[in-house]
């Protein structure tokens, strides 16, 4: 069991928020969560994946929520008719931390009687394991980058290899697939994983007209990871009309099974492209999806080379987005894409206006006219823009001119001293 990065934030929250929700995709560890945050303080714990539970408390919710000890809630979204009940007990007595739930879809996306809680209810997502959890590390990039962009710029020399960062990207973060005991046995949790989530999780929270193309459709959008999304390409492939299509995207949203990375900066100029990025939840979810193996990843014929860049970005932006989850500077994430195809994979904006922008380069040198992109950034959004990162598989750091740095993509997870 690895400490989770989220449990001193939710237990933080707790504080001052009458109830916290952890979401996130399945199999991430928030029942985990759940029972060490009940273990300290004093909670019951209560399974509505269990259906004899979920039936009792559909009965008579009011039964299980009354008195001041907390209560931890576990794929709450199973049964919303406890958030009438959570909110009539609240509307007697607003005292912090009485509530903690988990679920496993979206929040927003439920069916409006889910609702009941908003405004006092604070969202926390649960993505799967860092890189730095699963070494044991506490990685501090973003919040080292945040506080001093160039602190993360150090003379130290990354010993990660190429076939090292494969073998990441094809691990994952999933708890239960890096815990596998061999490449196969992971192979086949991902595919149980997949099955359960379509074939359960999705129809759960919808009737689908053409669910058996389901599976089909998050394939073609495995093929599009780390790409502009576009939804007539997956119909076409997928067998399904556009309108299908969405509303489908939709629902593999929902259960955290992709995710659409918006496009930033819209207003700053003209020439900034407005749609979506799409991103399988996981990179070793995506490399299944699409039958990659860290052998074929690590050859050097053309459409490997294109496929690792897609599920290196992938993985790359999913590590950012965790640790931008445990910063509470960080206000917005998206990229940034203009209509001459510059693009820069990932920009943070935070409380302040500050702007980071990143890209992921699969090569071990990346040559300056690679760097455009970060450049157009910076002097579209001037002293706003605080630094650009080119993360790459070499081992130097440097900064290559003003703002700009090169950096190992190792040091997302390798913690880096503050300066005296």
């Amino acid at each position: 069991m690895r400490p989770r990065r989220v449990l001193p934030i939710a237990l933080e929250w707790m504080r001052d928020d009458p109830v916290v929700l952890l979401e996130g995709p399945r199999s991430v560890g928030k029942s985990t969560l759940l029972r060490e945050i009940a273990s300290a303080r004093d909670g019951i714990i209560i399974d509505l994946d269990d259906p004899g539970v979920r039936d009792a408390l559909t009965a008579d919710p009011s039964l299980y929520i009354q008195g001041d000890q907390l209560v931890c809630i576990d794929e709450y979204q199973k049964a919303p008719v406890i958030l009438d009940a959570i909110k009539a007990e609240l509307n007697k007595r607003t005292t912090p931390g009485r509530f903690v739930l988990a679920g496993s879809a979206r929040h927003d996306t439920l069916p409006a009687a889910a609702q009941a809680l908003t405004g006092r209810l604070s969202r926390l997502e649960v993505f799967p394991l860092s890189q730095g959890e699963l070494d044991g590390q506490h990685e501090n990039f973003l919040s080292m980058a945040l506080e001093n962009p160039t602190a993360v710029v150090t003379a130290t020399s990354s010993i990660t290899t190429r076939s090292d960062y494969i073998n990441r990207v094809v691990r994952g973060g999933f708890p239960l697939a890096v815990g596998a005991s061999t490449t196969v046995a992971r192979r086949r949790w991902i595919d149980e994983y997949l099955r359960l989530s379509l074939e359960r999780d999705v129809r759960e929270l919808s009737r689908l007209r053409q669910g058996h193309l389901l599976e089909g459709l998050l394939g073609r959008l495995a093929g599009q990871t780390a790409q502009v999304l576009n939804v007539e390409r997956a119909a076409q492939s997928a067998g399904l009309d556009k309108a299908t299509t969405d509303s489908y995207i939709s629902l593999l949203e929902k259960v955290f099974l992709v995710h659409r990375l918006p496009a930033w900066g819209k207003t700053l100029t003209s020439r900034s492209a407005a749609s979506p990025k799409i991103h399988v939840v996981d990179s070793a979810i995506a490399a299944r999806l699409l039958r990659l193996t860290s052998e074929k990843l690590a050859t050097l014929d053309p459409t490997a080379q294109t496929e690792l860049g897609h599920l290196l970005e992938t993985f790359a932006v999913g590590e950012l987005l965790k640790q931008a989850s445990w910063c509470v500077e960080v206000a917005a994430t998206g990229h940034w894409r203009t209509h001459d195809g510059l693009e820069v994979d990932l920009v943070i904006e935070l409380d302040d206006g500050g702007i980071l922008g990143f890209e992921i380069k699969t090569g071990s040198r990346v040559p300056g006219n690679e760097l455009k992109p970060l450049k157009k950034l910076r002097d579209a959004v001037g002293p706003n823009f605080r630094a650009g990162y080119a993360l790459y598989l070499g081992d130097r750091s440097y900064t290559f001119e003003d703002r700009i740095h090169v950096v190992p993509l190792d040091r997302l997870w390798t913690p880096t001293a503050r300066p005296n």
